[in-house]
């Protein structure tokens, strides 16, 4: 009898987790035609267009045999993104430029997919990358060996995405030359502040100099803290949170003497009426299109921009030229440097992750994996095979120019895919003629060259990225890196338009060092001499 009701039992043990397991599998969202549903967000350029008029995705979501529902963001990503993960509902993917973090993966314990057994069975394309590219595994694996976001690889890109460019007609209608330090750049935008220098009657419409919009949360491209390099200073991607490598040291520029110099300099322009006055409030779109002048009239003299063209349109592209890091003053002695961000340009980290929940995570490694087919990454960056790319029929291919002629490439591009902000992997062995916007960067990187030549990369580059701190680490940097930017970027903007950084400049430091700015830079430096040493 004991037997009996002991087999019965396991009989019904058993019935109750095949049960489960049916209820498991029915809550897999599926397509009439039994496809796997999943849903993604991304977080995209604001110019490009929706991912459903993407031909080259719908062969993706095809070859992967999955259908996706899209959540597109392009605007206030962070406030989403806070209240999102807060909540621990996600969508099954995630995919955009770092849009999730390291920190978050180590604030948020338990919320996203380890991928690296998924990898394994199920992700050959990224594997073959890993293979190829090894830093890419450096980049996609966590202190404790886990995977849970996926990065790129694009190749293509230069030294600097950040260039300078000057009006070279404006120079020429005053019988100027291009400034070599910061005393000349003053002159030369008084000038164009006060002598109608684009000469169409009105000297009142000409804005002397324009930069990009600058967040909460550190600086990007095309930020006046290149200006950073006058000094000597080597940042990487335009400054980010401040840290940098100087002689294989750590350091944060936000309390360094040369960054006061920077800001004193930059107020001055300011308070002269040299620097756009809607440079913090304009949003990316305003500060391109403000660039483009009106016709054949230019407005702005001095600025900073990717290339020519997508910078200023094709009507006065022709009238900027770029023009070499300059120096802080005429007996400057140092070194000059630039912004390098060639890792930043090329290789990227966490595009891509996926959720701890997903439902059918085999459906979704797969998607993730044609992501990372060469032929397929080539269209995730320049568009589709058709109207963005030219198939030769031998394994080779061309970049078209944009369907419409008056739109310059970069702009076609960023309105036609994901660009640089999608997961990718551009083989070294794909034969792609690049577009002419790409051809045209290079001979526009030409006055950078020498400087780039000079560079010690070991020891005055931080490898910011390939750094993976612990979970602990990590949590405690976040907090005070928070902190550290609510004080310092506010101070910036304050300072350029207001003044008074002289005053508050030895109490502004201290408040930095009490927040923890040492106890990061320590943590930092930590880690770098480990990746180094393991170099």
């Amino acid at each position: 009898m004991r037997k009996r009701v002991i087999s019965l039992l396991v009989f019904s043990l058993l019935g109750i987790f095949v049960l489960v397991a049916c209820n498991k599998e029915e809550k897999k969202a599926v397509t009439g035609d039994g496809k796997p549903i999943l849903t993604a967000l991304i977080t995209k350029h604001p110019l490009t267009k929706s991912v459903d008029d993407m031909e080259w995705l719908k062969e993706v979501e095809e070859r992967a045999g999955v259908k996706i529902k899209w959540e597109e963001v392009s605007a206030d990503w962070d406030q989403k993104k806070g209240a999102m993960l807060a909540g621990g509902d996600i969508p099954d993917l995630i995919i955009g430029p770092n849009a999730i973090t390291d920190a978050d993966f180590a604030k948020f314990t338990g919320l996203f997919e380890d991928m690296s057994d998924l990898i394994k069975e199920h992700g050959p394309n990224i594997q073959e990358m890993y293979d190829q590219k090894p830093l890419t595994k450096d980049l996609s694996t966590q202190s404790g060996g886990e995977i849970y976001g996926l990065p790129k690889y694009q190749r293509f890109w230069p030294e600097t995405a950040t260039m300078q460019f000057i009006n070279q007609d404006w120079l020429d209608n005053l019988n100027l030359e291009v400034p070599t330090n910061w005393d000349e750049l003053f002159d030369v935008l008084m000038a164009f502040k006060e002598q109608d220098a684009n000469g169409n009657g009105d000297p009142n419409d000409e804005i002397p100099m324009d930069f990009s919009p600058v967040g909460t949360g550190g600086f990007g491209y095309f930020q006046p803290t290149v200006l950073l390099g006058s000094t000597g200073m080597t940042i990487t991607g335009g400054g980010g949170q401040g840290y940098f490598l100087e002689d294989g040291k750590v350091k944060n520029f936000f309390v360094d003497e040369r960054y006061k110099e920077v800001v004193t300099f930059l107020n001055k322009l300011y308070k002269n009426g040299l620097i756009n006055e809607e440079v913090f409030t304009q949003d990316y779109t305003k500060y391109q299109s403000v660039a483009r002048g009106n016709g054949d009239v230019a407005k702005i003299g001095y600025t900073f921009g990717w290339e020519r063209t997508d910078r200023f349109g094709l009507e006065i592209a022709d009238q900027y030229v770029s023009f070499a890091p300059m120096k802080t003053s005429a007996d400057y002695a140092g070194e000059v440097s630039w912004t390098y961000d060639y890792n930043e340009l090329n290789y990227g980290v966490n595009f891509i992750q996926m959720s701890s929940k997903t439902k059918d995570k085999e459906a979704a490694i797969k998607f993730i994996n044609e992501l990372y087919d060469p032929e397929v990454s080539m269209q995730v960056l320049f568009g589709s095979i058709g109207p963005n790319i030219q198939d030769n029929g031998d394994e080779t291919y061309k970049i078209l120019p944009p369907e419409d002629d008056s739109m310059d490439p970069g702009t076609w591009k960023w309105t036609s895919t994901w660009a640089d902000n999608g997961p990718m992997y551009i083989a070294d062995s794909l034969e792609l003629e690049l577009g002419e916007d790409m051809k045209a960067v290079g001979a526009q990187q030409e006055p950078f060259i020498k400087t780039f030549e000079t560079l010690n990369l070991e020891d005055n580059v931080l490898p910011g990225m390939f750094l993976k701190y612990s979970t602990e680490d990590n949590n405690q940097m976040a907090l005070v890196n928070t902190d550290l930017m609510n004080l310092s970027m506010s101070k910036f903007g304050e300072w350029i338009t207001k003044g008074d950084i002289e005053k508050q400049w030895d109490q502004y430091v201290q408040e930095m060092e009490k927040i923890g700015l040492h106890s990061n830079i320590e943590v930092i430096q930590k880690y770098f001499d480990e990746y180094k040493n393991n170099q």
